[in-house]
C-alpha cells in the first residue's frame, strides 16, 4: 500500500480547525470511566509482575508498569470505538501494550543486545493476536528466564478476548504486518551500537520507499506506535466491516497519526536518550528547526487524515490527545523546549491547546 499524500512543507500553516461534534463527551468519557477501569487493570497487573520469581524480569515487569502506564492510559481511548466491547476492547488494549512496554524494558535495560533473544521474545506479539496459537519458549536465548507465566498470560488475555471480536478475521493479517514492523524495529534497534544504526537503516529505508515524502527514521518511527493496531481491533469489534473502512483506517494511522506518536515521544525524550547513549530518530534531523518543521508536517497530516473519516471526531481527539499527552510531560520544561511545544500546539490548534491544559490537569491526580 502507498501513502495518498506527498510531502508539503509546514511553513506558515495557520491552520483553522474546528472541534468536531462529540470531542468533550469523548475526552469525558476517557477521563471519568476508562481511566479508572485502567487503573485498575494495572493494578491487577502489577500483582501478576510481582509474581515473577526471577529478580531481573520482575524488576523489569514493575519498571514497565511504573513508568510507562501512560501507554496504557492513552491506548485506552480506542475502547470508545466499540461501545457495545468496551470493556473486552479495553482488557486487550491494556494486556497487549503491557506486553510491548516489558519487552521493550527486557531488550532495553537487562544488558543483552543479542538479536535472536529479541526476535524470540517478540514473537509473543504474534502469539497475542493469533487466537489458538500455544505459547512458545520466548526466553529461549535470553540470559533470564523463570518470569512466572507472566508473558504467557498476558499473551492469553489477549487471545481470549480477541475470539470474542465479530470481525477480527478481518483485520488480523493487517495486525500481524503491523506486528511484524514493530518487533523488526525492535531487534534492530536494541543491537550493540556498532550496527544497529546500518541494520536499521537499511530496513526501514527500504520499507519507506511504499510512503513517498516519509523519511526512514519517520517510518521506524511509526512502526514503533501500536495505534494503528488498536484503531483496527476497534473495526474488529463491527458486525459489518467493508475494505473501505480498513483500508482508510490504514491510510490514516500509518504512517501518519502513528508515526506522529513516536516522533512525540522521541521528541520528550532528547535529552535522557543523549546522557544514556540510546537511541532516539529525531537525532537524525539536521538540527531542532528541521526536527519542528518535520513535526508539524506530521501534525498536519494527522489532522488530514483524521478529519476525512468517517467517526472523525474520535480521530482527531486521538491527535489532539498525543499532542496534549506528549507535551504536557514534565520532560517538557526539564529541557527548556515550552516554545517547541507551543509551535505544535498552535500548528493543531485551539482544541489541541486545550487538551493539552486537560492532560496537565489528569497528570496531577493520576
Amino acid at each position: 500500500m502507498t501513502a495518498t499524500k506527498t510531502a508539503r512543507s509546514s511553513a506558515g500553516i495557520r491552520p483553522r480547525r474546528k472541534a468536531a461534534p462529540g470531542q468533550s463527551a469523548l475526552l469525558i468519557h476517557h477521563i471519568l470511566v476508562l481511566l479508572p477501569r485502567v487503573q485498575k487493570l494495572l493494578a491487577a497487573w502489577r500483582v501478576e509482575a510481582e509474581r515473577c520469581p526471577d529478580p531481573v524480569l520482575r524488576q523489569m515487569a514493575l519498571a514497565s508498569l511504573e513508568h510507562k502506564a501512560f501507554h496504557c492510559q492513552g491506548g485506552a481511548v480506542f475502547a470508545s470505538l466499540a461501545p457495545g466491547y468496551e470493556k473486552t476492547l479495553l482488557r486487550i488494549i491494556v494486556a497487549y501494550q503491557i506486553l510491548c512496554d516489558y519487552l521493550d524494558n527486557l531488550c532495553d535495560r537487562a544488558g543483552s543486545t543479542d538479536g535472536q533473544a529479541f526476535r524470540h521474545l517478540h514473537n509473543s506479539l504474534l502469539t497475542a493476536l493469533t487466537p489458538g496459537s500455544a505459547c512458545g519458549d520466548y526466553y529461549l536465548f535470553y540470559p533470564y528466564k523463570e518470569d512466572g507465566g507472566y508473558i504467557s498470560q498476558l499473551v492469553a488475555e489477549c487471545q481470549t478476548q480477541i475470539e470474542t471480536l465479530p470481525n477480527y478475521w478481518r483485520v488480523q493479517e493487517r495486525l500481524w504486518e503491523l506486528a511484524n514492523w514493530y518487533s523488526e524495529l525492535q531487534v534492530r534497534k536494541h543491537l550493540d551500537p556498532e550496527i544497529r544504526e546500518e541494520q536499521l537503516i537499511s530496513w526501514a529505508s527500504q520499507q519507506a520507499s511504499r510512503y513517498p515524502g516519509v523519511r526512514w527514521q519517520e517510518f521506524a518511527a511509526a512502526t514503533g506506535s501500536t495505534l494503528a493496531i488498536f484503531a483496527l481491533l476497534g473495526l474488529a469489534c463491527r458486525e459489518e466491516l467493508d475494505d473501505a473502512s480498513m483500508h482508510r483506517t490504514w491510510q490514516a494511522y500509518f504512517p501518519w497519526i502513528c508515526g506522529l506518536h513516536i516522533l512525540l515521544d522521541y521528541f520528550i525524550d532528547r535529552e535522557e536518550d543523549r546522557q544514556s547513549g540510546d537511541l532516539n530518530f529525531t537525532f537524525y534531523y539536521r538540527d531542532e528547526g528541521e526536527m519542528l518543521e518535520r513535526l508539524k508536517f506530521f501534525v498536519c497530516q494527522a489532522h488530514d487524515c483524521a478529519a476525512s473519516m468517517p467517526n472523525r471526531a474520535f480521530h482527531i481527539t486521538v491527535v489532539e490527545g498525543l499532542l496534549g499527552l506528549y507535551l504536557s510531560d514534565a520532560k517538557i520544561a526539564a529541557q527548556s523546549y515550552q516554545d517547541l511545544a507551543q509551535s505544535l500546539l498552535n500548528c493543531s490548534g485551539q482544541r489541541a491547546v486545550n487538551t493539552y491544559r486537560i492532560c496537565r490537569m489528569v497528570r496531577k491526580v493520576l
